[in-house]
Parts: C-alpha cells; sequence; structure tokens
C-alpha cells in the first residue's frame, strides 16, 4: 500500500471512529474504566452533612476550627492494545477481513482513552511480539498507531497469545486496561491469560468471520492455511463434513469460554458481518452495572 492510500485510510478511519468515540463510547468509556483509586486532594472547612472520618484532625487541632479531607479519583490509566497480527486475520467473506474490523474498534478504543487523558500503548503480535508501541498521550500518537495497524508486515504469521500476554506482565509495571483483540485459534494460553489478569484489568475482543463457524454447500473448496501455508480440499456439499465444522467450531467456543470465565476476564464476540458498536457498548454496559 503507498503512502498516500495509506494517509487516505487512516483519515478515513480517524473520521468514523473518532466520531463514535466523541458520540457513543467516551461517557461509557469513563464509568466503565475507573483510575487507580481515590487521592487526597486539598482540605476545605467542615461542613453540615460531611462524614466526620473525613475530619482532618491534625488541620482541625492546628486552627482549632473542623477541617475536612477533599479527595478526588486519580483518573489518569494506561490503556494497552494488544493487536493479533497473525496470517489468519487477513480473512473475511463478509462487510470487512479481521483485520480492518479489528483497526476500526482499536482505533475506537484509543480515541474514547486519549479523550480521557490516558495514555495508549499497543503490543503487535503473531507467535511472538512483533512490535511495541509504548503508552502516551496525543492525537498524532493514536494516528500513528492507526497507520501501524494498517501498514504493518509481520515476520511471522503464526499465533502465540501467551507470548503477547506474557510481554505484557512483564513489560507494563503499573496495573493497565488492557484489550486483547484476536480471532483467538489458539490453545495453551490460560496460565497466561489468569497471570495478566490478576495484574491487568484485561478485556477479550474475539473477531470472527461467519464462515468459520458455517460452511456453506458450495461443493469442492480448495483451501489454504495462512499461518502455515498449507493448502487442503474441503467437500463442502457433504453434510457430515458440514458438520464436523460447525462441531469443531462449538468445541473451541467452548474451551475459551472456559478460559476467559476461569481467569475472570470479559469477552466480546464480533462477527466481521456486523457494526461492532452494539457488541462493545454492551460489553461496557454490562460492566458499569457490575461495578
Amino acid at each position: 500500500m503507498q503512502t498516500k492510500d495509506i494517509l487516505k485510510k487512516v483519515k478515513r478511519i480517524e473520521i468514523k471512529t473518532r466520531g463514535l468515540s466523541d458520540q457513543v463510547f467516551s461517557g461509557h468509556y469513563h464509568s466503565t474504566f475507573k483510575g487507580k483509586g481515590i487521592s487526597f486532594s486539598e482540605v476545605r472547612e467542615y461542613q453540615y452533612g460531611d462524614d466526620v472520618r473525613d475530619i482532618d484532625w491534625n488541620v482541625t487541632a492546628r486552627l482549632n476550627h473542623p477541617f475536612v479531607k477533599v479527595f478526588e479519583e486519580e483518573r489518569e490509566l494506561t490503556v494497552v492494545l494488544l493487536v493479533d497480527v497473525s496470517g489468519s486475520n487477513q480473512f473475511g467473506t463478509q462487510k470487512q477481513f479481521k483485520n480492518e474490523q479489528m483497526t476500526e474498534i482499536a482505533a475506537v478504543l484509543a480515541f474514547s482513552a486519549i479523550k480521557n487523558n490516558d495514555k495508549v500503548g499497543v503490543i503487535f503480535f503473531s507467535n511472538k511480539v512483533e512490535k511495541f508501541i509504548p503508552p502516551k498521550k496525543g492525537v498524532s500518537h493514536i494516528l500513528r498507531i492507526i497507520r501501524e495497524l494498517l501498514d504493518f508486515k509481520p515476520e511471522n504469521n503464526q499465533t502465540d497469545i501467551k507470548e503477547a500476554l506474557r510481554f505484557l506482565t512483564n513489560a507494563m509495571k503499573k496495573r493497565t486496561i488492557s484489550f486483547l483483540l484476536s480471532d483467538f485459534l489458539d490453545k495453551g494460553f490460560e496460565d497466561a491469560i489468569k497471570i495478566a489478569s490478576r495484574k491487568h484489568d484485561l478485556v477479550a475482543i474475539r473477531v470472527y468471520d461467519e464462515r468459520e463457524k458455517e460452511l456453506p454447500d458450495i461443493g469442492l473448496v480448495k483451501m489454504n492455511d495462512a499461518e502455515t501455508g498449507e493448502s487442503y480440499w474441503v467437500d463442502s456439499s457433504s453434510k457430515s463434513v458440514r458438520k464436523a465444522w460447525n462441531e469443531e467450531w462449538k468445541k473451541h467456543q467452548e474451551y475459551l469460554n472456559s478460559v476467559f470465565f476461569k481467569s475472570g476476564v470479559d469477552k466480546v464476540d464480533i462477527g466481521t458481518h456486523e457494526d461492532y458498536v452494539i457488541p462493545l457498548l454492551k460489553m461496557f454496559k454490562q460492566r458499569e452495572q457490575r461495578h
């Protein structure tokens, strides 16, 4: 993709996702993801109705008049986007490819974060960490992230989610809000996600395509595995083949649901055929109700 084409795409995604962030997501983001806690701000004179537990006895004794401590929420957060750039995400039979859907979702989350004055960083991963952009603030930083999402060429095509989670755990010393965007066509990351979720507020966003779930009856089809490079033929006219395809999907779905449940990680599924706004808002609202 040429530079001018990338810049056009960046602008289009910025206009769409920034608008969504301003109109829809920022309020939900703010109330869903809390700051690091409550910090002392200042003291003021005691007023009728104030909680006596907030009285600052040192200042009260010194000035011979009751004063209370005023606290405020520490709002500033660090947001980390873990983005799967493996080969399987360069696939889509509906409105767009999985990696295109992920780019837009990542951009919406990033713009929501900077509107709340939060820092945003990105971890690009395949079966290794391909690139790390440290957290920073500002629109120019977000536009750089979108450019990278559009034009990044990974060295490897395979997926290893546990490597990305280990990097997050080791690289980010303080607690973050982390969004793991992947099609999750991987296994063996149970321990890594438990460890990461204990340290960070982790949300899994799974992007999938309908054809991964249901195989249409279109006869003999040549399939290419984007991660291994292998090709094979599938007889989609066979009812048993289509059933086995769907059963494999369900089995992996149950596995993922179990992993996320046991690790206490919120998960949202978003198909390439659907608008991502509704599933994301639903997830935000469920978290708001819980916290």
